[in-house]
């Protein structure tokens, strides 16, 4: 590109250059660039400022500004836009992109991994001079290394330039030091970015590091917060300089090179006493310390996990944790030796520990810090007697605790967000306290079978989610259930013994899943057609229905009817109304021939559309109002003698060189349809021959080229 403009340059290593010689000589290196052979004379960051702007104001230049860390290298090296003339670029690399975002660059371009195919071409030019590699026997090696590396650039280049001339045997031994110990400059090299963060973002990171990778976003930030870690910042921080990233389930991702980075800024802190480091995750380090009863103080973070080395059996004498004043975090897997525990951590902010084999948590606990309890499948019977303070608590789950008997007072804990007593098949009834929690937002009592009753009080302002799917003994919901403004989720599917609905359900107006399946509810009360934001509704093996369920949901994204339902042909009276519908499951639901209301073409938002398991001869007519589909489900459907015209989406099925050329994504299910099979050759049954055909496209394409014979017919 450099022909194009009137001057160049290309100025590397801004960060250590700056630090070395300072910020003047950069500006002279960038006119001297420009303007080969002058002599600039200037002795401060102004009076470079003054000149380049003078100069290149109506030069057209192209200037490369390498390695940035600090909004100063901007402000003196290329200032405003009216520093160059028209048609100049400037190209701005750093590890940080908030610096970016906070000078107001025209616009940001984030480099991504590479993709297998690309990072394994540039590990080979590295490592072999080549794009191809010289035998089998190195290609297996090369794909264990670049699967290592992860498509980071840096990591290919570095390890294929070590490798780069070696033979097999030397390889083999790279890759099993690698798997101890990642290389040093590739480390080094990452550390940068980790060397310019705060103290507070560096506990983040190595927390991540060391425990948290993979996990959720908001329950790491809820635990990270009861640190006085301040995660909100420090996160954003941490993914601008691209350490973190989250992905788009939220969950909290870090590079496996930087995730080893980070272990081993901790390792280097104490290579020799194991007790004496931070935080211990790695299974022979941690039985070492807690064999040797070698801990300290100074550990702030331990997971124990007996799994991976069932030979050495691991178990906790009733002191274990007694040295470990400072301890923060605690997880524990697979541990079931165990000795009845005296002493657990003040300290702790997350105690994580699944199968937790005791009846009792130590009564010397205090767990005035706690943020979040988890004890899954634990033998707990009860958590402890009487009123704990429990005010940092926001997430408690005991989730498969079947020994649970009773449910703690939560006056105490008026900040709880998450209650999960899923599969705790003991408990009664929970404390009527529940009813008090403000800033409770999911509450799971799936599975609870014993259970009988709700507290009449559970007007939970903030609650979101609400299940109680399976709890068989449930009679029926709470009146208060209207109070629950903010509740978006209620499974009651299972609750064999609920046969009606409060009214003021109706005051939910936010509700937007509704679960009745296989509940005594005799007929659908008519306030239910009045929830507007009702976008989920499953409605499995009821009673009997109402006739008014269609118009009035328009925000309706499924209707799941399962089971043999003789009101069917009442419940889908009409269609139209539901111009928001993506899915339509009617799976089973003794649908007969006219049970399929006529105006079904109407949903134009429908994407997947399963009738299978029914009785109906034949399908209304779809016409072109269904040209989103993207499933047919009929399997099943044995009186089924023919198909409806599809209109537009058949069309451009079967001839896709009208404008459909992504025909792969459109399926059909037609199983045990032996009408149709009878009737192929009339009416729509040349449909399903073209489906089926698509759908096998891609693999027939592949027998081609593997040179196989594919079958003559799908």
């Amino acid at each position: 590109m450099s022909s194009h403009f009137e001057g160049k340059s290309f100025i590397a290593d801004v960060r250590e250059v700056s630090d070395k010689f300072g910020l003047v000589s950069l500006q002279k290196q960038l006119l001297f660039h420009i303007f080969p052979g002058e002599i600039f004379e200037f002795f401060n960051v102004h009076e470079g400022n003054a000149i380049i702007r003078h100069r290149l104001s109506h030069k057209k230049v192209l200037v490369v500004i390498d390695d940035v860390d600090n909004l100063q290298h901007l402000k003196c090296l290329v200032g405003r836009h009216d520093w160059f003339g028209l048609g100049s670029r400037i190209i701005v690399t750093t590890r940080d992109e908030h610096l970016l975002q906070s000078y107001r660059v025209d616009d940001v371009y984030k480099p991504s991994t590479l993709n297998d195919n690309d990072a394994l071409q540039l590990f080979n030019l590295k490592a072999f001079d080549s794009e191809t590699v010289p035998n089998d026997v190195f290609i297996e090696l090369s794909e264990h290394l670049v699967k290592y590396a992860s498509g980071l650039p840096l990591a290919l280049q570095v390890l294929g330039s070590f490798l780069c001339g070696r033979d097999v045997a030397q390889w083999k031994s790279a890759i099993q030091r690698l798997e101890r110990d990642a290389n040093k400059e590739i480390i080094d090299r990452l550390r940068i970015s980790f060397d310019g963060l705060e103290e507070t973002e560096k506990n983040i990171f190595l927390d991540i590091a060391c425990f948290f990778n993979g996990e959720e976003k908001d329950f790491v930030m809820k635990v990270l917060d009861g640190c006085e870690f301040f995660s909100d910042i420090g996160i954003d921080v941490l993914i601008k300089k691209s350490l973190l990233t989250v992905d788009k389930n939220n969950t909290l991702w870090m590079h496996n090179l930087l995730q080893e980075m980070g272990r081993k800024i901790v390792r280097e802190k104490s290579n020799t006493e194991l007790g004496k480091r931070c935080r211990l995750w790695e299974e022979k380090d941690v039985y070492h310390v807690l064999m040797e009863n070698s801990a300290t103080k100074v550990i702030e973070g331990m997971i124990i996990d007996n799994k991976r080395e069932p030979n050495k059996i691991l178990n906790l004498n009733a002191n274990a944790f007694s040295k470990m004043e400072k301890l923060r975090l605690l997880k524990g897997l697979c541990l079931t030796n165990c000795d009845e525990l005296k002493y657990l951590p003040n300290e702790l902010r997350l105690l994580d520990w699944m199968g937790y084999p005791l009846r009792f948590l130590p009564p010397s606990f205090q767990p005035d810090n706690l943020v979040a309890l988890l004890l899954p499948y634990s033998r707990i019977e009860q958590l402890w007697k009487g009123n704990i303070p429990l005010y940092r608590l926001k997430v408690l789950n005991l989730k498969g605790s079947e020994n649970l008997i009773k449910t703690p007072d939560f006056t105490t804990a008026p900040n709880l967000e998450i209650l999960i007593l899923e599969g705790c098949i003991r408990i009664l009834d929970v404390h009527p306290s529940v009813g008090v929690l403000s800033r409770l937002k999911l509450l799971n009592l799936r599975s609870c079978k014993s259970l009988r009753n709700l507290s009449t009080k559970i007007g939970m302002e903030s609650l979101e989610t609400l299940i109680l799917k399976d709890c068989r003994n449930l009679i029926s919901l709470p009146s208060s259930i209207g109070g629950c403004k903010c509740l978006k989720t209620l499974d009651l599917s299972g609750c064999y013994k609920v046969e009606n609905l409060p009214e003021n359900l109706l005051q939910v107006e936010l509700l937007e899943e509704l679960d009745l399946s296989e509940t005594a509810i005799a007929k659908l009360p008519s306030f239910i057609f009045q929830l507007k934001n009702l976008k989920v509704l499953s409605l499995n093996k009821l009673k009997g229905s109402s006739s008014m369920l269609a118009p009035n949901l328009p925000s309706l994204f499924q209707v799941f009817q399962r089971g043999r339902i003789e009101s069917v042909p009442l419940m889908l009276h009409s269609l139209s109304g539901l111009s928001s519908l993506t899915e339509l499951k009617l799976w089973n639901c003794n649908l007969g021939e006219g049970d399929i209301p006529s105006d079904i073409s109407c949903l134009y938002s429908l994407e997947k559309l399963e009738l299978g398991s029914n009785n109906f001869i034949s399908i209304p007519v779809f016409g072109a109002g269904l040209y989103r589909l993207q499933y047919l489900g009929l399997s099943n459907c044995r009186e089924l003698k023919s198909l409806p015209n599809l209109g537009a989406s058949i069309e451009l099925l079967a001839n896709p060189s009208k404008g459909c050329n992504a025909v792969d994504w459109i399926r059909f299910s037609g199983l045990h349809c032996y009408r149709i099979a009878e009737n192929i050759n009339y009416g729509g049954g040349s449909i399903i021959v073209t489906l089926l055909r698509l759908k096998c496209r891609k693999w027939w394409e592949k027998c081609q080229l593997k040179q196989l014979t594919a079958p003559t017919q799908p």
